[in-house]
């Protein structure tokens, strides 16, 4: 068994599981170091004991190294798989995940993500995606790193050379976008045009007033550059949680739907937003669907059945779930406002 594989599983799992992060850098960082040492080192290294004396490698991580070089599948990796649920065959949600296609919403080290878009991508390709969109934060949110548009134009040079190399598998361009207090939308229209796919969210005064917050809420979705409306309650139900914005749902959901916004199901086990009720109110409304992981690691991406099952519990129209479109069928959405024929009949 290939020991960076190996490392690299351990902490997609960790990751998936919630597991501090602590336990996940270990891993990720000891698989880096392993990767960039020459032919045969680790090999002699953990032939003479000295695997440890690297740094960023552990007890834990080097015998993990030891028994992928001896050819066993190491029992770190075999102890969580076996406690790993299967995320996608069977059971709720899962007719509608192995429709999927894509995530329109995803986040990297460049914001606040815990990992290079590179292995973002390369997480989400051997998921079996088709596309992911990284969407990084916009610049007002400046805890999580937001972009300014000097750095989104350098993003946009990076993911323009990895899929380069990355075909048939593409890596989308996008930005979370925070909607400011007035519904405007935080970064220059020009750069926003270029994008493939904006996803519009809330992260600010989201205890203001019910109607001001709806027209805060219309006024993004109408906005000819937003696609997807995020986390639309912005509420967290884990931990000390946070409850959910007031706003007009039906107001808000008819906007969505007359301009052709996405209604986003996050699909963050602290988030699992927007609430069932709400969520049938978007289907009653007829808006376009979107199913996305809001992942902020590679194991995340891994999260889209619980979106999906709660979905189906909801009764979302496959057909209206633009996560399950082919790129081309979402770029003509996002940039021609085309949707693809079976959607239009229905």
């Amino acid at each position: 068994m290939d020991a960076v594989a190996a490392l690299e599983r351990i902490a997609f799992l960790l990751e998936r599981s919630l597991a501090p992060g602590y336990r996940v850098r270990a891993f990720r960082t000891a698989a880096r170091v392993v990767d960039g040492l020459p032919p045969g080192e680790a090999a002699a290294r953990a032939a003479d004991g000295s695997l440890e004396s690297l740094k960023g490698i552990g007890p834990k991580t080097a015998q993990v190294v030891r028994e992928a070089l001896a050819g066993e599948v190491p029992g770190y990796l075999r102890k969580l798989e076996e406690e790993s649920e299967d995320t996608g065959r069977e059971g709720p949600g899962a007719a509608l995940r192995a429709l999927l296609r894509g995530d329109c919403h995803t986040h990297s080290d460049w914001s606040d993500g815990g990992s290079p878009i590179e292995e973002m991508g390369r997480a989400a390709a051997a998921l079996g995606h088709e596309w992911t969109v990284l969407t990084d934060h916009s610049p007002r949110l400046t805890v999580a790193r937001g972009l300014s548009p000097q750095r989104l134009r350098e993003q946009l040079d990076v993911v323009a050379g990895l899929n380069a190399g990355w075909a048939p598998f593409r890596l989308l361009t996008g930005i979370e976008c925070d909607i400011l207090d007035d519904g405007s939308l935080d970064q220059e229209p020009e750069l926003l045009e270029r994008l493939d796919v904006v996803v519009v969210s809330v992260h600010s005064k989201l205890r203001m007033d019910a109607r001001a917050m709806t027209r805060r809420l219309v006024a993004a979705v109408r906005d000819p550059h937003a696609d997807v409306l995020g986390h639309c309650t912005g509420r967290l139900v884990t931990g000390r949680g946070r409850p959910e914005s007031q706003f007009d749902a039906d107001e808000v959901f008819a906007a969505c739907a007359e301009s052709g916004t996405a209604v986003e199901i996050n699909s963050r086990p602290e988030r699992l937003d927007p609430p069932r009720r709400l969520l049938r109110r978007a289907v009653a409304a007829g808006t376009l669907f979107a199913i996305d992981t809001d992942a902020h690691a590679p194991g995340q991406l891994d999260w889209q059945i619980l979106g999906c099952a709660r979905a189906e519990e909801c009764g979302v129209p496959a057909e209206r779930v633009v996560t399950a479109w082919s790129a081309d069928e979402l770029l003509g959405w996002t940039r021609e406002g085309r949707v693809p024929a079976r959607v239009a009949g229905a």
